[in-house]
């Protein structure tokens, strides 16, 4: 059977998964569709990539231009072809996953009026259009093999930060539990910590001890 070159046009879009850390728990940025198809589900951010853009370029300017956010740490993820991921047209997805700390965001994020953003727990996703559910649970699963095989959690926590809220962080996104006592050992043993000196103020209770991230560790698995 012969082939036109209609046949290998095809459109590719991005799509980004960008996580942030927020009083403990791994949240996600979701974009509320205000369109059809899957008019008031949620979607991941991502656009159309045109014929003048590399994925790395598109990707970019959804983050700063639609988004609005600062520069942030990004990875090429997985791509998706199946024949009827969109109904509307014949759409390859590369996906990406990006962090941000949360102090970052805070400060620098520009609002965007014209779209509705929303974080939300990684643990309680709402309903999204698409395929974007499947394509979030396989982003997770690749932060989840990133944070036991690396320092990554450094980009999520570069400034001081107490043993607990690191456990949590841990916790929720390889769905297990650790002792606490022997979290903390195994970070100090390794060096992949530093005391501070410092100690949290300000909350009800025995103040924690801060540490942050040893910049001259080495990756390393760390269970």
């Amino acid at each position: 059977m012969s082939s036109t070159k209609k046949d290998y046009n095809q459109l590719l879009e991005t799509l980004i998964g960008i996580f942030t850390v927020d009083k403990g728990k791994i949240k996600i940025l979701l974009m509320h569709k205000k369109t059809e198809p899957y008019k008031g589900y949620w979607v991941l951010p991502g656009e159309l990539l045109s014929s003048k853009q590399t994925l790395e370029d598109n990707i970019t300017d959804v983050v700063c231009d639609t988004l609005g956010l600062p520069t942030l740490y990004i990875e090429q993820c997985y791509t998706y072809s199946n024949l009827n991921r969109n109904p509307d047209d014949r759409v390859i997805a590369t996906s990406f996953i990006g962090l941000i700390d949360n102090i970052t965001l805070v400060l620098k994020r520009q609002e965007r009026e014209e779209i509705e953003l929303e974080w939300f727990d990684i643990n309680s996703i709402p309903k999204m259009g698409y395929d974007h559910d499947k394509i979030i649970i396989k982003l997770i699963d690749y932060l989840k093999k990133r944070i036991i095989n690396s320092n990554i959690l450094k980009i999520l926590f570069p400034s001081d930060f107490t043993l607990p809220e690191l456990q949590k962080v841990y916790e929720q996104i390889l769905n297990i539990e650790i002792d606490r006592r022997n979290f903390r050992k195994k970070l100090v043993n390794l060096g992949y910590v530093v005391d501070t000196g410092d100690v949290t103020e300000g909350c009800m209770g025995r103040p924690a001890k801060l540490y942050r991230f040893n910049d001259e560790i080495e990756e390393r698995n760390i269970f």
